[in-house]
This record gives C-alpha cells, structure tokens and sequence, in this order.
C-alpha cells in the first residue's frame, strides 16, 4: 500500500490479544502508529495497549476520513471488517520502522 503524507486515514488498532479495539483518524499514518507503539499520548490506546494495527483507509479528503471514523465508532460491524480483510488480525505496520 502506498503511505504518505499526502492521504488522510481512519484506522482501527487493538491490542496483542485482539480484545480491545480502537478507532482513529490522521493524516499521518506512520508517525500516528509510532505514536501508538511508543505510547507518546497517554489515553485509551496507552492504557489499554492498543498498538496493533489491524486495519486502514485512505481518503484524498480529511472529511471523508473523519465521516468514516464516525461510522465505525458508531457502527458494530469493525470486527466484521477486519475479519474480511485480515482474518488473522496481523499487524500491518509490520516492518514500516515504526
């Protein structure tokens, strides 16, 4: 996939035993996802160490990116949609150097 600074992305993480899920948006995704991993801010996916990710979208505009976030946090189908597209819930940032 093709990660950059020009995209925006809402992304969904979790944790090593795949029982907490979270839901983002940034344009950022790489230096989002190091965040993650080195717990930079601490909050919910610091407490719960969510730094796993299992799942993301690109959108050319910020608003699309944030509507979809809106709609996974709102909706309770993300297990379903990771399960579609990453049945083994690995870790994509896998090998990004983050």
């Amino acid at each position: 996939m093709d990660i950059d600074g020009t995209k925006n992305y809402v992304y969904i993480m979790t944790n090593s035993r795949n029982s907490v899920v979270y839901v983002g948006v940034t344009s950022n995704l790489v230096r989002r996802i190091w965040q993650h991993k080195n717990k930079i801010f601490k909050g919910f996916t610091s407490r719960y160490n969510c730094c796993k990710l299992v799942y993301y979208e690109s959108f050319d505009h910020i608003l699309d990116a944030i509507n979809r976030e809106k709609q996974l946090k709102a909706g309770k189908r993300k297990l379903d949609l990771v399960n579609s597209l990453n049945p083994e819930w690995k870790d994509l940032s896998e090998g990004w150097n983050v």
